[in-house]
């Protein structure tokens, strides 16, 4: 099999999902968004959300081009980086920045059509909402494969080192690098829409449901503008830019990995090696558009009907692409190709294990969320207590089913001989899992953002005063919309994991390409001398003492856990204080704006709008900054086992913080829809005050800081990734 032929299957693919992507748009463009009123809110909800944008990308252009010229200092002043690393990073941050720009428009044009096509069934709701969603998916997998596919392309035309073998590894490591770009547009966005959308949410709550007693998405409600547009900024332009990075991140990783781990076998196998998770993502692409055809549902159906809805899509994707992942190392000559196969299932499984159990914990079709839900009766105290000890609990199998997988995907790459001399193939075993998680991105995701379409939906059917049956019917939609971006969340943060260890693998060989730019061709380690070009991993760990013995490695350790919790602080202390202003704003506008609440005046949506907008801008810049400028500052004063001990820290205490934060802040938000739908006295009563109390306090922990923490995670690995050159230089 030609390898160079077979690769074209990648951009083929790219061309595919980017096609579909388009033809769902365009049929959902074709719906009506139903009355004057109902066009008339879209509208207001889609000017915000442009307007926000556009601020937040001056800002991020910024922060580009002065990382960019840096990197480019590096590189050509001080010839520690490959010259191609600037304009990676900026096309990284470029498609990942367009990932979320183009969801975010087909929420904003999907969630009044949603509403209006609900108006005859809550299929038809569904399906534009769920194809909606999958705009973002697709976009999000075509543009992943479309930049690795180009620079690919690039690197082998212009790329040339002493061996075809190092040009290789050279290449695999240099398109890392645009996986920072990536991930540095994510955190931003990530973190400016989380503070957006949380801020208008919870000054809407506080003020609207609970003082005023008025309900949720009320026209009455000057936030509620700000609240619809903050669910597209920050759960759809986010969420998209965020998966992009994890996509191609972990596609990326493996591809390192393989040029390393198959070095010595000649240039074939490690062209296989490379290959192999671009291939299993271009077929997980034609499977998540197969699986996106199978979701649908009949009238009247229940919330578990509906999850068995899009879990067929879902499920059927990744069965499919266990099977089919099989042929792909059997196509490629692997000898060891079954065992490499059931290393993908290993991810593959953990992800659907991740987003089951994040299911039960915060669907209120479970008992969990129930009991939580019943705990309001003694007031917002108990339901604060409970929705903590909840998201405490709920980390156990994720961590311990994460811990499964890396075992299982390590095993069965190596035949379960877990030594140095196999560990760069059970890294490679491992980083496929990733890969194998990620693969069905296209659908997973559009079960994600099909939530805030459909929670539009319903503020758009509030707001437009259409018959209560219509927000009956997206209340539901809504309800499911919440336990998927639960479920989302919790994929994304067990893709973080894996992915974050293949990346750690990849630092230490970035730390082998940075001796050749400093001109170090020979090691001494121990009592033997290592040629740096064939050094191995264990090599370059036993050269810089990286264990726990090594007081470097501890207190990088300490940073890296104390990085998780201190980015948290900074996100949930920014999301009070921006809910602070707007709080005082809606009270405001309550009392001094004579005739709102009798609904013969309409509120000031657009002062709302603006104070959202200007604490996201300001207050993103310094977390987001932090998360660059730690691993640098690391890299220089303690060296490679420093950096090692941070990103280790910040992988093992983020990952178990963020399925926390995620976890508990979806059962708050669950508990409330359980009580909104009747049970404990229903709306307007103290157990439906002491839940939205509880939906407050989680709101920032699952849409601002819980999110934010994945991208943190593989952030940090990537910026130490690229600054490796720098860090060889000073301690080499």
């Amino acid at each position: 099999m030609n390898l160079n032929i077979l690769f074209y299957a990648v951009p083929a693919a790219s061309v595919i999902a980017l096609l579909f992507a388009w033809i769902f748009f365009h049929r959902m463009m074709k719906e009506s968004e139903g009355t004057v009123t109902m066009k008339e809110i879209a509208q207001y909800v889609r000017e915000g959300a442009m307007a926000y944008l556009k601020q937040q990308y001056k800002v991020v252009v910024i922060v580009f081009i002065v990382l960019a010229a840096l990197f480019a200092v590096l590189a050509y002043g001080f010839h520690v980086q490959n010259p191609w690393v600037p304009f990676a990073f900026l096309t990284g941050g470029f498609f990942s920045g367009l990932a979320g720009f183009v969801g975010m428009k087909t929420a904003t044009y999907a969630s009044a059509r949603t509403a209006n096509a609900t108006m005859r069934s809550l299929n038809s709701g569904l399906k534009i909402a769920f194809r909606s969603g999958a705009v973002m998916g697709l976009t999000v997998v075509g543009l992943g494969l479309l930049d690795i596919s180009i620079w690919w392309l690039i690197l082998r035309a212009f790329v040339h080192e002493a061996s075809d073998a190092q040009t290789l590894v050279v290449i695999t490591t240099t398109m890392l690098t645009f996986g920072m770009g990536a991930s540095t547009q994510a955190l931003f966005a990530r973190v400016g829409g989380g503070i957006y959308t949380k801020a208008a949410d919870v000054g809407a709550d506080i003020v609207g449901k609970v003082e005023q007693d008025i309900p949720e998405d009320d026209p009455r409600n000057p936030a509620t503008i700000a609240d619809n547009v903050g669910d597209n900024v920050g759960d759809v332009a986010g969420m998209g830019a965020d998966l992009y990075e994890s996509y191609c991140g972990s596609i990326l990783a493996t591809m390192a990995l393989g040029a390393s781990a198959f070095f010595s076998d000649g240039v074939a196998v490690q062209l296989r090696a490379i290959m192999a998770p671009m291939l299993i993502a271009a077929i997980g692409v034609v499977l998540s558009i197969l699986g996106i055809y199978v979701v649908r549902t009949k009238e009247g159906a229940s919330l578990k009907d509906l999850l068995g809805s899009l879990s067929r899509g879902t499920n059927l994707s990744a069965i499919l692409i266990a099977l089919l992942s099989f042929g792909v190392f059997y196509l490629l000559g692997f000898p060891n190709w079954w065992k490499l196969s059931l290393s993908v299932i290993s991810g593959l499984l953990a992800g659907v294990i991740i987003g089951k159990v994040t299911e039960y914990y915060t669907s209120h079709s479970y008992k969990p969320t129930q009991k939580l839900a019943e705990s309001s009766q003694t007031g917002p105290a108990t339901v604060i207590i409970n929705g903590v000890g909840l998201g405490m609990i709920s980390t156990a199998i994720p961590v311990v089913t994460i811990a499964c997988a890396i075992l299982l995907a390590y095993g069965f790459a190596t035949d379960f001989h877990f030594s140095t001399d196999t560990l760069s193939f059970g890294l490679y075993g491992i980083s496929i899992a990733a890969v194998g998680m990620l693969s069905t991105l296209g659908i997973t995701l559009a079960t994600d953002a099909y939530g805030p379409i459909a929670d539009n939906a319903g503020g758009n059917a509030q707001m437009s005063e259409l018959d209560p049956s219509v927000r009956e019917k997206t209340d539901i939609l809504d309800s499911l919309g919440n336990t998927t971006a639960a479920t989302g969340k919790g994929f994304a943060i067990g893709s973080a994991a894996l992915t974050a260890l293949a990346l750690l693998a990849a630092y230490i060989e970035e730390i082998k390409i940075g001796f050749s730019h400093v001109g170090k061709t020979v090691l001494q380690v121990g009592d033997r001398t290592v040629d740096t070009v064939s050094a191995t991993i264990t090599d370059i760990v036993n050269y810089y003492d990286i264990s726990l013995m090594n007081p470097f490695v501890l207190v990088g350790i300490f940073i890296g856990s104390m990085m998780a919790f201190l980015f948290c602080g900074l996100t949930m202390n920014a999301v009070g204080r921006a809910a602070q202003k707007m709080v005082v704003e809606v009270r405001r506008q309550f009392r001094e704006i004579a005739g709102i609440l009798e609904g013969k005046q309409r509120p000031d949506y657009t002062s709302c709008v603006r104070i959202s907008t200007k604490a996201a801008q300001h207050e993103m810049i310094f977390p987001s900054l932090l998360a660059i400028i730690v691993p640098m500052l690391v890299g220089i004063i303690l060296g490679p086992a420093g950096v090692i001990g941070l990103l280790a820290g910040g992988l093992g205490a983020g990952f178990v913080l963020a399925v926390f934060l995620a976890n508990s802040g979806g059962a708050w938000d669950n508990a409330k829809k359980y009580v909104e739908e009747g049970n404990f006295g229903g709306k307007g009563s103290n157990s439906h005050h002491a839940t939205v109390v509880g939906d407050t306090v989680g709101d920032p922990f699952k849409d601002t800081s819980g999110p934010s923490l994945n991208i943190l995670i593989k952030l940090m690995s990537m910026v130490s990734v690229v600054m490796a050159g720098l860090t060889v230089m000073i301690h080499g």
